[in-house]
């Protein structure tokens, strides 16, 4: 571990720790199909991976990574695949959920955490800090970024409430395959934590890689 991720990693755990115990599924699995394929997880940005940066963003809290399997994680992140795999977010989630529940019982709170955000580490830091006392009451607390668009996938939630929208969503439809996790929390009581549009940017498009490339670098220039 290099230096940098030590340092991510020790702030990461002094602030979940702040919250009591939690899960965390980060969802590592989708196509990248607008970076033609690319892994997005995989993708270097300075001395860690996108994945690493999301691992250490959640620590310590008991962690599911769903997607495709990958040697590099730590040995107590647990690794699965949602069935069929690409089958989207919503099925992804379950698949992490029903992870985190075997041998084991779930802990009230679970984060929910795309693997593709550079600044995962600051964001997650920044929900948690939120999330403390004068919150509003709520079933989950999703952050939002520009033109306050809900980030799913960069979120906190009641484990018990998410468990059962995901099984009531599939009985609904008849599966989970496809299903957005706006659908699946459509009738949650979700408290909105606005973000600086910093830490909700994700890597979509090779110009979402390239500001995320050009951010970087900024980020480590020395001065003279």
């Amino acid at each position: 571990m290099s230096r940098v991720d030590a340092v991510i990693r020790v702030d990461a755990v002094i602030r979940v720790d702040a919250v009591g115990r939690v899960d965390a599924v980060i969802l590592a699995g989708g196509r990248g199909a607008r970076l033609g394929g690319v892994d997005k997880p995989a993708l270097l940005l300075g001395a860690s991976t996108l994945l690493d940066r999301a691992v250490a963003a959640v620590a310590p809290a008991s962690t599911v990574v769903v997607g495709p399997t990958r040697a590099a994680l730590p040995a107590d992140v647990r690794q699965v695949r949602e069935d069929p795999p690409f089958a989207g977010p919503a099925a992804a989630l379950a698949a992490g959920l029903g992870a985190l529940r075997r041998g084991r019982s779930a802990s009230a709170l679970t984060i929910v955490l795309a693997a593709d955000l550079p600044a995962a580490a600051s964001a997650v830091r920044e929900l948690l800090r939120r999330m403390g006392p004068g919150a509003p009451d709520a079933d989950g607390w999703v952050a939002t970024g520009p033109a306050a668009r809900r980030q799913h996938l960069l979120a906190v939630y009641r484990t018990a409430v998410l468990t059962e929208a995901c099984r009531r969503t599939a009985g609904e439809r008849g599966t989970l395959v496809g299903a957005s996790m706006r659908g699946v929390t459509e009738r949650m009581r979700l408290a909105e934590i606005p973000l600086p549009a910093e830490l909700t940017a994700d890597i979509d498009t090779r110009d979402d890689l390239a500001a995320a490339l050009a951010r970087e670098r900024n980020d480590h220039v020395v001065p003279a």
